[in-house]
């Protein structure tokens, strides 16, 4: 029998929270985030209540996308989903809008990627239909 071979995670939408808002959005190609109608302010990763506050007064909101690379890494060591993409940069993005956000960087030499560089979002196609941001360098 052949062995299968894995192919890329797909998260799960609404696991814990309502994330239904970011998957449509990815899918329509924008980013879109949780935001504390109270304060102003976006958060990430989602949670069911505002990080500011404790209050459930949330929204979705688009976001630029457009940021600055503020943590970077490359990965090299082979994994699940990995397979013909290593090496990989993964940073850590702050976005223009104060809030941080985790994401390969694509489309770049891995190794080029720096701290303070400008970056815009880009996507990451898990499969046929479902797609997640990722970082290109501007």
């Amino acid at each position: 029998m052949a062995e299968e071979k894995a192919g890329r995670p797909v998260p799960k939408p609404s696991t814990y929270v309502d994330t239904q808002a970011f998957w449509d959005g990815a899918k329509q190609g924008k980013l879109v985030l949780q935001y504390c109608k109270d304060t102003g302010q976006f958060q990430h990763y989602p949670r069911p209540v505002s990080i500011f506050t404790g209050s459930r007064n949330l929204e979705w909101r688009e976001v630029s996308g457009k940021g600055t690379v503020y943590a970077c890494t490359v990965i090299r060591v082979p994994g699940p989903g990995l397979d013909g993409r290593l090496p990989l940069s993964v940073a850590t993005v702050e976005l223009d809008e104060g809030v941080r956000i985790l994401g390969n960087v694509l489309g770049s030499d891995p190794d080029k990627v720096a701290i303070g560089q400008r970056v815009e979002v880009t996507w990451d196609h898990l499969s046929n239909d479902v797609q997640y941001p990722a970082f290109k360098l501007v």
